[in-house]
């Protein structure tokens, strides 16, 4: 079995589906944030200074690097394509932000907390171990 098999393996479930859609929109659309300014963010250059204020120096690469793993990381959940690389990505990129931004506020989001970011934490944590599931490209590709 191949490198690439082992990764695009999956189960035969729609479970995943569930998961990857609703949780892959969001992590895009958050991204899109940081990288484009959409939905009312502040861009590569405003949420680079914003990073910079808290630690994460260089801060316009660590903008670009979690947009990055928001935006093109949703998207290739939405599509369930490389879905656990891309999980893997937002799990650590979730991990990055409960640690750097969230964790002294406590547990809720009304706080600042790192809620939001844990509930990502997990679903991307969950298509690691799943993949992607019946619904995904990457089940059209191991399949043919």
């Amino acid at each position: 079995m191949s490198k690439l098999t082992k990764i695009l393996a999956t189960q035969n479930s729609f479970a995943p589906l569930a998961l990857r859609v609703p949780v892959g929109l969001t992590l895009a659309a958050h991204g899109s944030q940081k990288l484009f300014g959409w939905f009312g963010g502040y861009g590569l250059e405003g949420t680079g200074k914003w990073m910079a204020s808290i630690g994460l120096e260089p801060g316009v690469l660590m903008a670009a690097l979690s947009g990055s793993a928001e935006f093109f990381g949703g998207l290739f959940l939405v599509l369930g394509l490389l879905t656990r690389p891309a999980a893997l990505v937002v799990a650590f990129t979730m991990l990055v932000a409960i640690f750097s931004v969230h964790i002294n506020n406590g547990l809720f989001m009304s706080n600042n907390g790192y809620e939001y970011a844990l509930a990502l934490f997990a679903v991307a944590v969950s298509l690691l171990i799943s993949g992607g599931g019946r619904a995904s490209v990457d089940n059209l590709i191991a399949n043919k």
